[in-house]
């Protein structure tokens, strides 16, 4: 049975730097009009009439595209739980469920800084309460993730052989 090619592919600037993922047909695209190139393929070729082209894994763009602003990753479900290593903030268990240390029914933000990842046990003993009310301490101060290695990571499921390009 033939493995179907990837449905994505991770596109840096030509400085290296992470940029976005786009389809393989738009990757397909851009390296047939000169406008990237290929650096990691699995091997396959897809092929045309007249052409073959190796199925882009990671490519670069040959020209540098200055980038005005690095947008920053909302603090979801899975974000929390990625950043925060599914372990919770309290215990050190598996986490499964996320809190937030100063409750939203006292005041309590939905950002960086107020949500850890939490098993459900101590989600449900901490309640609405704050941590110094059951003499509770964070392991870690919460912050928001950096690097664009955070941005993918939350946005989309990444293929292995882009982890050296997505360090922080």
């Amino acid at each position: 049975m033939p493995v179907a090619p990837p449905r994505r592919t991770l596109l840096l600037n030509a400085s290296l730097e992470p940029l976005c993922v786009v389809s393989v047909h738009r990757a397909v695209v851009l390296v047939l009009t000169g406008k990237a190139m290929v650096l990691e393929t699995d091997g396959r070729l897809l092929h045309s009439e007249r052409t073959a082209v190796p199925v882009p894994l990671v490519m670069c763009l040959v020209r540098y595209v200055h980038v005005p602003h690095r947008r920053t990753v909302p603090p979801t479900r899975r974000t929390v739980l990625q950043r925060d290593e599914h372990r919770c903030a309290y215990c050190g268990g598996g986490a499964d469920t996320v809190d937030h240390v100063q409750p939203r029914s006292r005041g309590g933000r939905h950002e960086w800084s107020n949500v850890v990842a939490a098993c459900a046990r101590c989600n449900h003993r901490k309640a609405d309460r704050l941590l110094g009310e059951l003499g509770w301490e964070l392991a870690f101060i919460p912050r928001a993730p950096r690097g664009v290695a955070a941005l993918f990571a939350a946005t989309v499921r990444t293929d292995p052989s882009w982890s050296a390009y997505l360090v922080a």
